[in-house]
């Protein structure tokens, strides 16, 4: 073997070794997120035991929480978490779609790319900034305007009765919407722009008109991955915080209506735990939290296998 020829063949060992290098530290990286989220269910479950062998499944279906006398049921905390996600993904949802759809098919693109940052700005204000404002200025305005008119002219329904508070889980319907349509609106609208411009052009070669072709082309098209940004609004929603601390009246009750105090489990952790005066409080704390990272990871599991799915839909669609 010449010298040159000895010098090739080392330096394709050498990338050879640096690629199984470069593959394994990757790997490990990857492996360690894993790792993280298995040690943090681990331990969550670990520390949350006093409580299950306390209460086991009455734990969720109890609805009574008193420190002092050690009687904890998550029920009230689970049942304001979904409520209000819910309703506010219910009111944020055609919000979310319909500026997705405007700045992606109907506005000028200058003007659409400047309301798709403004939108994207939403996404990054902190949201202790989204609860002061929800105490200092949209509960007052609910308590005087909004409210007062709903139970009016709709205080039949059992969803508006009781007294004006402001903060309750009307006032955090309308923070957890204001804080998930910047998420939704950003997904949708990269699901929407992954529609095939042929696709389009075929619609209305037909004779289409613009709104004909959104609904018949462009809507079916990217069906699985709007749901997938919906569940993934689902997912903030519920693990919402500080502004749905601030705004939601932290009440431990189940009430049909929308204008009474409610709790969420993110709530009552973030106000209670500093303060657990026992270990049975602590772990029952821990318990909530456990069945909050249980939820938010089906959640996130489930709009991974939306979205999974419609970009496989489109790969294929590419190849034919």
């Amino acid at each position: 073997m010449s010298h040159e020829e000895h010098i090739q063949d080392s330096g394709f060992a050498g990338s050879f070794n640096g690629d199984r290098i470069f593959k394994g530290i990757t790997l490990g990286f990857a492996f360690s997120v894993i790792l993280v989220l298995l040690l943090m269910v681990a331990g969550m479950a670990h520390e949350s035991l006093p409580a299950l062998r306390q209460f086991g499944w009455k734990f969720v279906s109890g609805s009574d929480w008193d420190a002092v006398q050690g009687n904890f049921g998550a029920l009230p905390f689970i049942w304001g978490s979904i409520v209000s996600s819910l309703l506010a993904l219910a009111v944020a949802t055609p919000l979310s779609v319909g500026t997705a759809l405007f700045i992606t098919e109907l506005a000028p693109r200058k003007l659409g790319g400047a309301i798709a940052s403004l939108v994207e700005l939403l996404a990054a204000i902190p949201s202790v900034i989204y609860g002061l404002w929800g105490v200092l200025v949209m509960a007052p305005w609910l308590q005087q305007t909004v409210e007062p008119f709903l139970m009016e002219h709709f205080g039949f329904l059992p969803f508006f009765r009781g007294a004006p508070y402001g903060v309750g889980m009307l006032a955090a319907v309308f923070i957890i919407m204001i804080m998930i349509i910047p998420i939704v609106t950003s997904i949708t609208k990269e699901v929407l722009l992954a529609v095939p411009l042929s696709q389009k052009e075929a619609a209305i070669a037909l004779g289409a008109t613009k709104w004909e072709m959104i609904r018949m082309a462009v809507l079916p098209y990217g069906r699985s991955g709007i749901l997938g940004a919906v569940i993934l609004g689902l997912g903030r929603a519920i693990g919402e915080t500080m502004a749905v601390t601030m705004v939601i009246g932290n009440t431990p009750q189940i009430s049909l209506s929308l204008l009474a105090p409610a709790y969420t489990m993110p709530s009552v952790i973030a106000n209670e735990f500093a303060e657990a005066s026992s270990k049975l409080h602590s772990a029952a704390l821990m318990e909530i939290g456990l069945i909050l990272l249980v939820i938010t990871l089906i959640i996130n599991i489930a709009a991974r296998l939306l979205i999974w799915g419609v970009t496989r839909q489109q790969s294929s669609g590419g190849r034919k």
